[in-house]
């Protein structure tokens, strides 16, 4: 279904493009053949989709080799025993299949899920957090992290991650070729062709810009599925554990360096203010908050 979505948005773009773009071309006097926006289309939605897609179906081998996750088979204490009990209970009640279970050695408390589809998903948690969370903190993480799952979030993500892409490269093209277009006429250059110096340099420089757009609507949405995710952890395990677990990481945030560049994460406090636009999670005072307002 979320394919199917993705297919009709990209067409919804296509034609959208299309008609705002031909007013513009006729405006500033630019001819671009019909053909043309079919053909740059295609190209920016490889560039714009492949990456992310590999990288989705990629996403379980890169965590396990960038974070040394040791997936457990069979566990050989009670905390792994603990830990693939609870996964395996949540998992039933959530409808999906059993996601691979592992720990990798970590300081800091944090967790995460990732993989290509809801039964073929993984499920991470840091030796920090084994160590300075009780049992009842524990599930409330978990419980997060498997709806994630459930929800089909990573999927989710990468497919808008695509659409934006594809609106980035299309849109800053299509700039770079009117302003380019106008220079180009202003010098009296043949069919407006401007100069492909400019062109690239142009090109460059609105790619950057509406990336940066990008970033913000993909980062908002993040923060809407953080939500949703904590929401789905209190209906598995129960408002009190979901808000214990993050209260227990606001106690553990004031001491811990957090690192930058990791991947989706339990436990990444967001900033406030203008920073928290291009945030993935939302303060962990407003995840307490939402769920004691959701209580109510």
């Amino acid at each position: 279904m979320r394919v199917l979505l993705f297919i009709a948005m990209q067409i919804a773009v296509l034609v959208v493009v299309g008609i705002v773009g031909s007013i513009l071309m006729a405006v500033f006097g630019i001819r671009i053949s019909p053909g043309a926006y079919g053909g740059l289309f295609v190209m920016c939605a490889i560039f714009g989709c492949v990456g992310s897609m590999i990288s989705l179906f990629m996403s379980k081998t890169m965590c396990k080799s960038a974070y040394g996750v040791q997936v457990i088979t069979q566990p050989r204490n009670e905390a792994e025993a603990f830990l693939l009990r609870e996964v395996a209970s949540m998992a039933q009640r959530a409808g999906i299949g059993m996601p691979e279970v592992g720990i990798y050695y970590s300081a800091d408390p944090n967790a995460f899920a990732t993989g290509a589809s809801k039964d073929n998903a993984l499920v991470a948690v840091s030796s920090g957090l084994l160590n300075n969370m009780n049992a009842d903190e524990v599930r409330g993480v978990l419980g997060h992290e498997i709806t994630h799952i459930a929800n089909g979030d990573m999927v989710t993500m990468t497919l808008l991650q695509g659409v934006l892409n594809t609106f980035v490269y299309f849109f800053s093209n299509i700039a770079a070729q009117i302003v380019a277009g106008f220079l180009g006429r202003s010098n009296n250059e043949e069919n407006g062709g401007g100069n492909y110096f400019v062109f690239y340099l142009v090109n460059s420089l609105f790619q950057i810009l509406f990336g940066i757009g990008a970033t913000m609507i993909s980062m908002w949405f993040s923060r809407y599925r953080e939500y949703r995710a904590d929401a789905g952890s209190a209906d598995l395990e129960g408002t009190g554990r979901m808000i214990s677990a993050l209260q227990a990481l606001q106690r553990m945030s004031s001491i811990e360096v957090r690192k930058e560049g990791q991947f989706s994460a339990f436990c990444i406090n967001g900033g406030s203010g203008l920073s928290e636009l291009f945030m993935s999670h939302p303060p962990l005072e407003k995840r307490i908050a939402a769920l004691r307002a959701r209580g109510r």
